[in-house]
């Protein structure tokens, strides 16, 4: 996870920069709207690399994701430190399946 935290510490540099031309201080710019919408975009789009079978592609879809993932993490203050603690949490629970409600996967 070293690298994605490099990436959360160059996302809040940006962030605390003005820097001409960052597409990363754009983001910001624009709001949250503009960050989930590019959430919600390149999650599609892994979907679709993923659907496509195409692993290539899959990992640079991924790649975005996260960086998009992260700049909304950057946006309302959350760090990857309290994720992978949370991450760990998870980890270490034994029979933690969850019930969801069941959906016809034919309709």
């Amino acid at each position: 996870m070293d690298e994605l935290k490099e990436l959360y510490a160059t996302v809040m540099s940006r962030k605390e920069s003005a820097q001409e031309g960052s597409y990363t201080k754009y983001l910001f710019d624009q709001g949250l709207d503009k960050i989930l919408k590019k959430c919600a975009e390149e999650c599609g789009e892994v979907i679709i690399a993923a659907k496509n079978g195409n692993n290539q592609d899959t990992v640079l879809e991924l790649s975005d994701l996260l960086y998009h993932l992260t700049v909304l993490m950057a946006d309302q203050g959350i760090s990857w430190e309290q994720v992978e603690a949370e991450l760990e949490k998870r980890g270490g629970k034994q029979g933690n399946l969850k019930t969801f409600h069941r959906v016809d996967k034919n309709s």
